[in-house]
């Protein structure tokens, strides 16, 4: 088994974080739902302002809020206006499987809009060695 990214919100910018809140991040379902992340789904969070790193389920919050907010034990890894990247993660069975799953990538503006969708794309070339390569979403 391989453990592979998914989904990745990519530059999002935590707009609250409330310690004494049960657990989880809140995110906007529309950008959950573009992405393919699931709620209670576990995923990675990387903040890209301090280097810290966790990880946590998915709680929706209000469509359209654009909001990411981190609850709970989180809350201490993350504060609003950190820059961070939430990435979901699949299992594959084997390396070849790694060219079957085309993860979504979005990318964000400081108003947590979606500026860009990728997708991650790797691929076998003419001597069957991996590559990768980013293209736009279509």
């Amino acid at each position: 088994m391989i453990k592979m990214i998914r989904a990745k919100l990519h530059g999002i910018k935590v707009t609250d974080s409330n310690l004494n809140y049960k657990g989880s991040i809140t995110l906007d379902p529309l950008h959950c739902k573009q992405a393919g992340i699931y709620p209670l789904e576990y995923v990675y969070i990387w903040n890209k302002t301090n280097g810290e790193r966790t990880s946590t389920y998915v709680i929706f919050g209000e469509p359209g809020s654009n909001c990411c907010v981190l609850n709970g034990a989180s809350a201490r890894r993350c504060q609003p206006g950190d820059e961070v990247i939430i990435g979901a993660s699949e299992y594959v069975n084997s390396p070849d499987d790694l060219c079957k799953v085309k993860p979504t990538v979005l990318l964000f503006d400081d108003d947590n809009k979606v500026t860009e969708v990728l997708k991650y794309d790797a691929y076998k070339d003419e001597n069957d060695d991996f590559n990768f390569q980013m293209v736009p979403a279509e």
